[in-house]
C-alpha cells in the first residue's frame, strides 16, 4: 500500500495535529484493506483496538439470537470506530461489516489513549462524539417504545435524507435503500416496509427517480410523527 495512503491526515478527530504529529500516530498504526460485505470486527470481540475509515464505508450491526440484524449506523471515510472497547477494555458492543471496499487504519488502544490525554481538541471531538451517540440511541428506545412501525419508517427515511437543493421541504434518499435494509434499521419485516413505502408512493409523500427517493414534503412527515409520539 502506498505511502500516500497510509495516513491519518484526513481524520477528523486529528485535524488540530502538525505534519510530524500525524507521521508518528502513522507509525504506530496497522493499515488494512477489506472487501465489501467483509466483517472488520465481529460483536463481542475481544480485541480493543481503535479502527480509523481512511477510504469507504462501514456499517455498525447487531444480531438477535433469532438472526434478525439491526443497523445501528453507517460510518464513512474520515471517521471512526472501536473507541468504547479502547475506554473500558470491555468486548464489542456491535459488529463491524464494510458496505465498499474500505482501508483501515488499525490503531492500539493505548496509543489512542494517549493522543486522547495529550491533545484537548481531540479529547473534545471524542466527548462530542460519545454525547451525540448517547442522544443518538436514546431517540432510538424512544422510538422503539412509542411509534408503530410505519412512524419508525418515515422517521428513518428522514435520517437517511438529504435536503434537495431550491425546493424547500423536500429531501433526497440517494441511493435509496432496499426493502430489507430500511426493515433491518427499524427491527421490522421487510413486507411491512414494501407496504408502507406504497402508501408514502400513493399519498405522493415520496416520488420514485432515477438512483433516489424523494421525500416531496418532510415538515408534513415530521408532523405526523410528533403527532404519533404526543399521542402516546
Amino acid at each position: 500500500m502506498s505511502r500516500q495512503i497510509e495516513t491519518l491526515a484526513k481524520i477528523r478527530l486529528f485535524r488540530s495535529l502538525d505534519a510530524t504529529k500525524l507521521r508518528l500516530l502513522d507509525t504506530q498504526c496497522s493499515w488494512r484493506r477489506a472487501s465489501r460485505n467483509e466483517w472488520l470486527i465481529d460483536f463481542q470481540d475481544e480485541s480493543n483496538d481503535v479502527l480509523f475509515v481512511v477510504s469507504g464505508t462501514v456499517r455498525v450491526k447487531l444480531q438477535s439470537v433469532s438472526g434478525r440484524e439491526v443497523l445501528l449506523r453507517e460510518i464513512n471515510a474520515g471517521e471512526f470506530f472501536g473507541e468504547l472497547a479502547a475506554i473500558d477494555k470491555q468486548p464489542r458492543s456491535a459488529g463491524i461489516v464494510a458496505v465498499t471496499d474500505v482501508t483501515v487504519a488499525r490503531m492500539p488502544a493505548s496509543v489512542f489513549r494517549t493522543a486522547v490525554h495529550a491533545h484537548p481538541d481531540v479529547s473534545d471531538q471524542l466527548l462530542e462524539l460519545l454525547a451525540g451517540q448517547i442522544r443518538m440511541l436514546a431517540n432510538r428506545v424512544n422510538e422503539f417504545t412509542t411509534l408503530d412501525a410505519k412512524y419508525r419508517i418515515y422517521a428513518e427515511l428522514l435520517r437517511l435524507s438529504k435536503p434537495v437543493l431550491g425546493k424547500p421541504g423536500q429531501a433526497l434518499v440517494s441511493p435509496p435503500p432496499v426493502h430489507s435494509e430500511i426493515a433491518a434499521r427499524v427491527s421490522i419485516r421487510r413486507e411491512a416496509v414494501a407496504r408502507e413505502i406504497k402508501t408514502l408512493e400513493r399519498a405522493k409523500l415520496i416520488e420514485r427517480r432515477r438512483g433516489a427517493f424523494v421525500l416531496t414534503d418532510t415538515a408534513l412527515l415530521r408532523a405526523m410523527i410528533q403527532k404519533a409520539l404526543d399521542t402516546e
